[in-house]
């Protein structure tokens, strides 16, 4: 998971780019990077390990020219978190100098690696699946070129090319020097990505395309739609807007781990509202919890902040039980989920939530959360609430449980990881030291979330193991457990 920005301006970028990331901030804390092209094709690059007011400076925006940008925020999922080398954009000088961010993670990065030295003769200096990316895209542009110039054609036929090659998940924008702005979305669009538009003072269209709607409304852009599975996008130098669908064979199927944890509630994804969709799985979770808890087990309901508020909301208003805040969470400490490793995780978790003793004191409290993963921070929470006084904690989850690798941009590599794997709930409630734990089900998860939509699937791979892309086999899943780390 990663956020992504790009902008096509009547003006500079720099700024807007920078607020956008801002916005982005929650989807990936390990670094950030900003690209901006000069119509001349001059790129300008500026990226850096930590957040994003941590890694640019006055003289850094002031050395971002340009009306074409391009930024990102870094959750690794592919590579070392700490190796500023990785950060994004990448960059490679041929055909014409290209610049490229990508959110998701692919999944054939052996066969492409392979095929990239042996047949494409190029070189790679990371482990960065998208650094495989730009190099594919470059290639495929190299052999579209058919003159001098380039032209939207062209850039199509190098995008369906791409699809061909690459398999995952993969929302990607990049720069071509001199040409424009290119975004394009994997054929099942797991990942997120929306296309906005606003009028600048001269009459002419301003272009941004994203990971979430937030960004369009923060920047005044008209939300134009999302970018369809497999579809290319490209904005030339004069803000023309050019579209085709590059995928033979798609279907939309995005990520449900989107819905229940990893945007901002106050986004819109796929024509589906995040903060919607989590009261609707606050609405059902509450029916399983009457089913498997006894009421007289449960004083008081409370959220883990944030994401699971208005999950909480809903349980505690549908099973007429009282809504609390017990805990008080410190906003300058980062997402534990997202933090590489699990000791930094472990020891982020007090400094992040402070447990109010007069909210447990004496109380049989549910506690819910939006889902459970490796559990280490479920465990401390459980704990924190019993040394505050609570009599009996009752933990629910507002998503399933998390038994298989997430392999398509998520932190989740590897099975013996995962809390749920291999034990049946109450054996879960056991190690995480809860009296009563109660999960979401699959099903009702599936159906939160599309509730009056017309999309037919979700990726719930984390949850039920079903790989939507069709290309994931167990031993590819056994060399992910052997060869990366959260």
């Amino acid at each position: 998971m990663c956020g992504i920005v790009g902008m096509v301006g009547r003006g500079l970028v720099n700024q807007e780019i920078y607020d956008s990331l801002l916005l982005l901030q929650h989807r990936g804390q390990d670094s950030t990077g900003i690209a901006t092209a000069e119509p001349s094709g001059i790129f300008h690059v500026r990226k850096a390990k930590g957040q994003v007011r941590e890694a640019f400076r006055t003289r850094d925006m002031r050395s971002l020219l340009g009306n074409l940008g391009l930024g990102h925020v870094r959750y690794a999922t592919k590579g070392t978190a700490g190796n500023e080398e990785e950060a994004q954009p990448f960059y490679v000088n041929a055909p014409y100098g290209i610049v490229l961010v990508h959110n998701g993670n692919l999944t054939n990065t052996r066969e492409l690696t392979e095929e990239l030295f042996r047949k494409d003769r190029r070189h790679l200096n990371t482990t960065s699946d998208t650094e495989l990316l730009v190099n594919v895209l470059a290639n495929e542009l190299q052999s579209s070129i058919s003159g001098l110039d380039l032209d939207p054609e062209q850039i199509f036929q190098a995008v369906t090319r791409v699809h061909e090659r690459v398999e995952g998940s993969y929302a990607a924008i990049s720069l071509i020097a001199g040409y424009g702005l290119l975004a394009f979305r994997d054929p099942y669009g797991i990942r997120p990505l929306i296309l906005g538009t606003r009028r600048a003072s001269d009459g002419t269209y301003e272009w941004v395309v994203t990971s979430e709607s937030l960004v369009l409304e923060n920047g005044e852009f008209e939300v134009v739609r999302d970018v369809m599975p497999g579809e290319a996008v490209f904005v030339d130098l004069e803000g023309n807007l050019h579209t085709r669908q590059c995928a033979t064979e798609t279907t939309l199927a995005p990520c449900s781990f989107e819905y229940v944890y990893l945007a901002r509630p106050d986004s819109v994804m796929n024509g589906i509202s995040v903060y919607e969709a989590r009261l609707r799985m606050g609405e059902r979770l509450a029916d399983t919890i009457a089913k498997h808890t006894p009421r007289e087990a449960i004083d008081v309901v409370m959220p883990i902040p944030d994401s699971s508020r208005p999950a909480a909301m809903q349980v505690a208003r549908k099973l007429g039980i009282e809504y609390r805040e017990g805990f008080y969470k410190n906003r300058y400490v980062g997402r534990t989920f997202i933090m590489p490793g699990q000791a930094v995780r472990k020891k982020s978790v007090r400094q992040k939530l402070n447990a109010m003793s007069s909210e447990f004191k004496g109380k049989n409290v549910l506690l819910i959360d939006d889902s459970i993963v490796r559990g280490t921070t479920s465990k401390e929470i459980i704990q924190m609430a019993r040394d505050a006084g609570a009599r009996t904690v009752t933990f629910a989850s507002a998503a399933p449980p998390v038994r298989f690798p997430h392999v398509y941009g998520i932190n989740m590599p590897s099975r013996h990881e995962l809390v749920a794997h291999g034990r049946t709930i109450p054996e879960i409630a056991e190690e995480l030291g809860a009296d009563y734990m109660v999960y979401q089900e699959v099903e009702d998860l599936k159906a939160a979330i599309l509730e009056g939509t017309d999309i037919d699937d979700l990726d719930l791979s984390c949850f039920d193991g079903r790989y939507v892309t069709g290309t994931v086999t167990e031993e590819y899943l056994a060399w992910v457990e052997g060869s990366q780390e959260s």
